[in-house]
């Protein structure tokens, strides 16, 4: 074992009191299947995700109870704001926490994450106004700017061979936080209504209503704080021109160079170039935010629908409901998910897109603003939909676009 960390020295140029390097040392003596690791990894994605749609379940029911809308048919025009708060607060600052994480490191942006949805998420159960939820929801999306950093970290920590591995588990964290959140969401809340012999109405629940949810979310984002405390940091300190593009490649890629004077070059451009003028990731950060404004703008419209009396053209169902039908397309979706990934890795290979980005010190950058373009889209979708929605509530009586064809045919644009 000796004789073989002295070689990956020699070889790669590691530099003693760089955590990126000593990452890359461990990624090439490692053997066996990195299972904490992906654990990690798995863990803090969801926690991430959790948050994002629970409060969709109860937020009808949430917002009529700080008596903020004048007339019911208004509840959705303040749920849509509610909704989108969050994704607001991400489009501030996500490039400033990809940047943060490109220049202190990732773990700290990890850590801050972390521990904003267990103080931020908690507030926004106890909430008693508008504003109050209003805060708390932007001020949740503003500091959790952890996901650009998290995919940087899993390409760092993992070897080429479980790179894919570790996308999927992102992809695949996300996913079941699209159906453990909504699910939480709708069972949890509202618990003296829900469950009246566990939960009485003079109980701190019942005078805070939507708190369990949150807190429940909240306990589990606290575990997740602590363990990712132990979490090594990935990011090198030195000059990324000591590097071909990371120690961990640093030896093949010299190989390879040292045989073809015009790598120099085209390394050199590559170097130079703007993420602006990196078409294959600006187009796909177009296509994803396309769908993003589709899923969220989906996500407000069903829910407040569903929630809605039906004197105004909606079901009547309870948070309990609601959440049940989300947890479900939820499943669905991770179902394809999985499915079409495996297929894509396969006929992609596991790092191809992850490398569009370039050098390690623009990874977290590259994640930022995709994450800034994305969350943008999704901001507008709660807000134009709690918006259309309200809108069309009160024109159910009229003669050009009643309310009841209205919100149809945005709920059938937004589900396809």
């Amino acid at each position: 074992m000796a004789e073989e960390y002295a070689e990956c020295l020699l070889e790669n140029k590691f530099h003693e009191n760089c955590p990126g390097c000593k990452v890359d040392q461990m990624k090439r003596l490692r053997r066996g299947f990195p299972f904490s690791e992906l654990l990690t990894v798995w863990l803090i994605v969801l926690c991430t995700a959790l948050p994002i749609s629970s409060l969709f379940p109860f937020l009808y029911f949430m917002i009529d109870d700080f008596n903020v809308a004048k007339t019911e048919e208004d509840i959705g025009f303040y749920a849509g704001f509610v909704g989108c708060s969050f994704m607001l607060g991400r489009t501030l600052t996500s490039v400033i926490w990809g940047i943060v994480a490109d220049r202190y490191g990732r773990k700290p942006v990890i850590l801050i994450g972390t521990a904003s949805v267990v103080i931020f998420n908690t507030l926004f159960g106890l909430s008693v106004n508008f504003w109050m939820a209003i805060i708390t929801r932007f001020c949740l999306g503003s500091f959790n700017g952890l996901l650009g950093p998290i995919k940087a970290y899993a390409m760092e920590t993992f070897r080429d061979e479980y790179q894919g591995l570790a996308l999927s588990a992102v992809s695949t964290a996300w996913g079941i936080g699209l159906i453990i959140g909504p699910a939480m969401g709708g069972f949890l809340a509202q618990p003296a209504k829900q469950y009246p012999s566990l939960f009485s109405e003079e109980s701190v629940f019942g005078k805070f209503p939507y708190l369990l949810p949150c807190l429940a979310i909240s306990c589990f984002a606290l575990l997740v704080t602590i363990i990712s405390f132990r979490i090594p940091e990935t990011l090198h300190n030195h000059k990324i021109d000591d590097d071909a593009s990371s120690p961990d490649e640093s030896f093949d890629a010299h190989k390879a160079l040292s045989h073809d004077p015009e790598s120099h070059k085209a390394t050199g451009r590559n170097e130079k170039s703007s993420l602006l003028k990196n078409w294959p990731l600006i187009s796909s950060i177009i296509v994803y935010c396309i769908f993003s404004l589709h899923d969220m703008a989906y996500t407000e419209i069903f829910s407040l629908w569903a929630n809605s009396p039906r004197k105004y053209g909606g079901l009547g169902y309870s948070s309990a409901d609601v959440g049940s039908v989300l947890a479900i397309s939820g499943l669905g979706l991770l179902i394809f998910q999985l499915s079409l990934y495996s297929y894509a890795e396969r006929l992609l290979g596991p790092t191809m897109v992850t490398r569009i980005s370039g050098r390690q010190d623009q990874r977290g950058a590259a994640n930022g603003m995709a994450m800034t373009a994305m969350s943008l889209f999704k901001a507008i979708g709660p807000a134009a939909a709690g918006i259309i929605y309200s809108w069309s509530e009160k024109r159910l009586d009229a003669a050009f676009l009643p309310g009841n064809v209205n919100s149809s045919c945005s709920y059938t644009f937004c589900a396809h």
